[in-house]
């Protein structure tokens, strides 16, 4: 790739200069390097699609790596999530790696620190330690066990990672300078002691290594050339680099930390530790329920991973952070689901409409098209019969002139079917209306070719025949907080924004073509909005995931 071929944005200008610079191209390698501490969420969309698409774009390989270094928080469940997650987004990794690939590696890189002076064990609490550090306007001061002899410090660390000691009576820490202007940079930490069973290396290790020793060491035993990370680390990479200072040969690839901005979405958190409250909570059903910022939430809902690159794409690369309104994805979803998604009828607040001029016992399959998108037309058959199901809301008995749908009087098209005109109503003991009753032009049936079937009237509405209907579960989803930023007022719990209306669980009948039906399929249900098959769905019973409405109406209601 080069600059003449396309707009770069500031990510890609970097690794463009270091080709210019004598970086050789097949030295390029990225890596995406999660924590498997819970479910990846729409910021990690963005972090993936920008680390495996400059693999594609440069044709350099990346590796998926796993920041297990915690074992208190990690689970293997999460490690396969994160992978299925991947690989669902439409990339492939080249190795799949570990930090606990690295743990004696790095355990022996921390000996050779002790054994240079550059690291000490300190057995202060951590209480006393964060007194010690200082603040961001007056400098730290040394430990007390600062100048412990290479001797006891190496005897110290051993016993360490024998397992000796209790959690909290000692860490290993970088010496460096407790009067740096980065705090970060004043005797960090690089291991700690726990007494922790690990997913990959069971009780083999009793001590673990930091996230700022295991990181940049990792790139470099991997051989990453570039090391993307969110802007969180830019007062980190002062440390990345004097981590590699101590291990470096010239013979090799040095990685180079690089740091972007946070694109956050309105109306959701990312949090993985806020996301894991909401479900240990019981705020919503698990990490994949589909109001969740999760990817596997967003599968379930029935988002595809092409709007999901879209929306990546969309939002960019950028330095500084700023919120994204979630109506953009919800844009690029609406863009991705109108090509792929069939057409189907169903109806999800029902009222009986009964044709009272239709031959009793007849039925009819009508022909309808699956999808105007497509590029070879395909249709299918739906049935058709006096007694139909329609949408409350499509009937009026007394309208005003702009109301296009049936009232009493007044004509529509049946989708696909014939015209109909609104002859009276049924009505219960309290005058809820219970049936319309309706005539139907036998003459004016679509596609047919008939004068009569080339009529304009102004409204048509989609119905479903009562006798063929199947029954469904459907599961309304809308935004899950209500409040744009949810995350951004610190003062204010942000599970006070929590949307009471979230999730509407309805019945509703479905056209009979969607009774085999699989988890994961979309369909358009027309005039309605875009529906795909839940994973709780069986053969008695179909659960339908509502995805996105077929316009936003979340703005208009924002500003009533």
């Amino acid at each position: 790739m080069s600059a003449e071929e396309k707009s770069l944005n500031f990510i890609e200008q970097i690794i463009e200069d270091d080709l210019k610079n004598g970086l050789s191209s097949d030295k390029l390698r990225f890596r995406f390097p999660p924590e498997p501490n819970g479910y990846l969420h729409i910021g990690h969309a963005s972090a993936i699609c920008l680390n495996f698409g400059l693999g594609i774009d440069y044709n350099a390989p990346v590796n998926l790596r796993f920041d297990d270094t915690n074992p208190s928080k990690e689970e293997q469940e999460f490690v396969d999530a994160i992978k299925k997650d991947v690989e669902w987004l439409g990339f492939k990794w080249d190795k799949e790696c570990y930090a606990s690939d690295y743990f004696q590696q790095l355990y022996d890189w921390a000996v050779e620190l002790i054994k240079k002076d550059k690291a000490y064990v300190d057995s202060q609490s951590s209480e006393d330690m964060a007194i010690q550090k200082g603040t961001p306007t007056s400098p730290g001061t040394d430990s007390p066990f600062r100048t412990r002899s290479i001797e006891e410090n190496l005897d110290l660390f051993t016993r360490m990672k024998n397992g000796e000691f209790e959690k909290g009576t000692h860490v290993l820490r970088a010496k460096i300078s407790m009067k740096a202007n980065n705090m970060l940079m004043r005797d960090p930490i690089i291991y700690r002691i726990m007494h922790a069973h690990h997913h990959r290396t069971g009780n083999d290790w009793c001590i673990y290594p930091m996230y700022d020793w295991a990181h940049g060491e990792s790139d470099y035993l991997e051989q990453i050339s570039h090391s993307f990370c969110t802007l969180e680390f830019l007062p980190h990479r002062e440390l990345y680099d004097w981590f590699l200072n101590q291990i470096y040969d010239e013979t090799k690839v040095r990685p180079k930390q690089r740091e972007f901005a946070r694109r956050n979405l309105s109306h959701t958190v990312v949090s993985k530790r806020k996301l894991l409250q909401l479900v240990e909570e019981k705020y919503v059903t698990s990490w994949d329920d589909p109001r969740m910022s999760t990817i596997s939430g967003m599968r379930r809902r029935g988002i595809t991973a092409t709007a999901i690159r879209n929306f990546a794409n969309t939002i960019g690369i950028a330095k500084r952070t700023n919120l994204i309104d979630v109506s953009l994805l919800d844009f690029c979803i609406r863009e991705d689901l109108n090509k792929i998604a069939p057409r189907v009828m169903a109806v999800l607040n029902p009222i009986k409409l009964v044709i009272t001029n239709y031959p009793e016992g007849k039925e009819e399959w009508l022909t309808a098209e699956n999808n105007p998108e497509e590029e070879v037309m395909t249709f299918r058959e739906v049935p058709f019969s006096k007694e139909l199901y329609i949408e409350r809301e499509d009937f009026q008995e007394e309208a005003h002139k702009k109301f296009f749908r049936l009232t009493l009087g007044t004509e529509v098209r049946l989708k696909n079917a014939y015209i109909i005109k609104g002859e009276s109503v049924v009505k219960d003991a309290e005058g809820n209306i219970t049936e319309i009753h309706c005539t139907y032009d036998v003459d004016s049936k679509s596609g047919s070719g008939t004068e009569a079937s080339n009529r304009k009237v102004k409204g048509v509405i989609h119905w479903v025949s009562i006798p063929h209907a199947v029954e469904a579960e459907v599961r309304l989803y809308d935004r899950l907080f209500t409040h744009e930023n949810p995350d951004g007022n610190k003062e204010v719990d942000f599970k006070e924004y929590i949307n009471p209306e979230s999730l509407k669980v309805i019945t509703g009948y479905v056209e009979p073509s969607l009774q085999t039906a699989k988890e994961l399929d979309h369909f358009q249900f027309q005039r309605l909005g875009y529906f795909c098959v839940d994973k709780e769905t069986s053969a008695e019973k179909l659960v339908f995931n509502k995805t996105v409405g077929l316009r936003d109406t979340w703005a208009k209601v924002s500003e009533q």
